[in-house]
C-alpha cells in the first residue's frame, strides 16, 4: 500500500474560538431538560456518519460529497462550512488542540484537514486512493495523528511537529491480537488511552476493543470482562469513562477503564428512542450527541437527518 502526502497547507494556528453563523437549515426541537435543543436537525439528505466539537461548537461530515456542518449545540443552528464535491465522502473527524479539523475520508482512502473557523483545506493525504482502502476515522494526539483503516491491519501516521507542522506520512502495520476479516468493516472507531500510552480501537465485526502500542503496532485485547462491543463504531473517551457507539444496536455502551485502558468494566447502556443507527459521538457538558446515519433509510438523498442528545 502506497502513502503519500499530496498537499500541505498547514500555516498559522487557528483559535478555537470560532462563530457560528445562524441559518434556516439547522431548526431544532427543544426538549430533555437541559438548556439547549435534545434533537438537532441537519439538512435533508446529508448522510452524516461523524461528528466532533469544540466546546459548544460541532461538527458533522457527510458521506454524500465529504461536505462538513458547522452548528451550536447550544441552539441548534448552523450552516454548510466546507461545501462537498463530487466523489467526497466524510467518516470520522476530530478537533485538535489547535482549533484543525481532522476528517477521515472513507473509500476515497484520504484524509483531510480544515481550518474550524474559514473552512479552508489546510491538508490532504492520500493514504491508499486504489479503491481498497476505507478510511473510517483519525484522532489526533500531541505527537501524531492516526487514522483506521477498516479494510487492512494499518493505522496510517500523520507525525506532527511544532507550531503545526505536518511530517511525512506512514503506514504502520497492525500485530498481535488482531485479526483482520477480508470483505468486513474491521478497525473503526479510534482513541486514546487514560495514559496516553497506547491506542483503543474497535473491531466492528467482532465486537473485540484493543489497545495498540503506536511504536511497534502490536495489539492487545482489552480485557472488557466478557461483555462485547458488537457493530462497535465511533469511540469517545472523557477521563477514565469511555464510550462505544454501537450503531445498529442503537446503544452507547459506557465503560469504566483502567489506567492503561487494557481493562475496561461496563457501567452501563445509554439507548434512546430518538437513535436512528448512531455512529458516532461527541461531549458536551452534561450530555453526549450522537449523530444519526440511518444506514438504509429509503430515499436517503432527500431522507431526515439529526442529532440525538442524551445525558452522559
Amino acid at each position: 500500500m502506497s502513502v503519500r502526502l499530496s498537499r500541505v497547507l498547514v500555516a498559522t494556528l487557528l483559535a478555537l474560538g470560532v462563530g457560528v453563523a445562524a441559518a434556516p437549515a439547522a431548526a431544532a426541537h427543544p426538549g430533555g431538560g437541559g438548556s439547549g435543543p435534545a434533537r438537532i436537525e441537519l439538512p435533508a439528505g446529508f448522510q452524516p456518519e461523524g461528528i466532533s466539537s469544540a466546546g459548544s461548537v460541532f461538527f458533522v461530515g457527510s458521506r454524500t460529497d465529504g461536505a462538513i456542518y458547522r452548528g451550536s449545540l447550544r441552539t441548534g443552528e448552523g450552516a454548510v462550512l466546507v461545501p462537498g464535491t463530487p466523489g467526497g465522502f466524510a467518516a470520522g473527524t476530530e478537533v485538535d488542540r489547535a482549533g484543525r479539523l481532522w476528517v477521515a475520508g472513507g473509500a476515497t482512502g484520504t484524509g483531510t484537514v480544515y481550518d474550524t473557523r474559514t473552512g479552508a483545506r489546510l491538508a490532504r493525504f492520500d493514504f491508499d486512493t486504489s479503491g481498497a482502502a476505507f478510511i473510517n476515522d483519525v484522532v489526533v494526539t500531541r505527537n501524531a495523528a492516526y487514522y483506521t483503516d477498516s479494510r487492512h491491519p494499518v493505522l496510517y501516521v500523520v507525525p506532527l511537529g511544532r507550531h503545526g507542522s505536518v511530517g511525512e506520512v506512514t503506514a504502520l502495520p497492525l500485530t498481535g491480537a488482531v485479526q483482520v476479516v477480508p470483505g468486513a468493516t474491521n478497525l473503526n472507531g479510534i482513541e486514546t488511552t487514560p495514559d496516553g500510552r497506547r491506542l483503543l480501537a474497535v473491531q466492528s465485526n467482532t465486537g473485540l476493543l484493543f489497545a495498540v502500542d503506536p511504536s511497534t503496532g502490536v495489539t492487545t485485547q482489552v480485557d472488557l470482562g466478557g461483555v462485547g462491543v458488537a457493530n462497535g463504531d465511533g469511540l469517545l473517551r472523557d477521563g477514565r469513562t469511555l464510550y462505544v457507539v454501537q450503531n445498529r444496536l442503537n446503544t452507547i455502551a459506557a465503560f469504566d477503564l483502567d489506567k492503561t485502558g487494557t481493562r475496561g468494566t461496563l457501567r452501563e447502556l445509554i439507548t434512546s428512542g430518538d437513535f436512528d443507527i448512531p455512529t458516532t459521538v461527541t461531549g458536551s457538558g452534561r450530555y453526549l450527541f450522537a449523530v444519526n446515519a440511518r444506514f438504509g433509510t429509503a430515499d436517503p438523498l432527500t431522507a431526515a437527518y439529526w442529532i440525538t442528545r442524551v445525558p452522559r
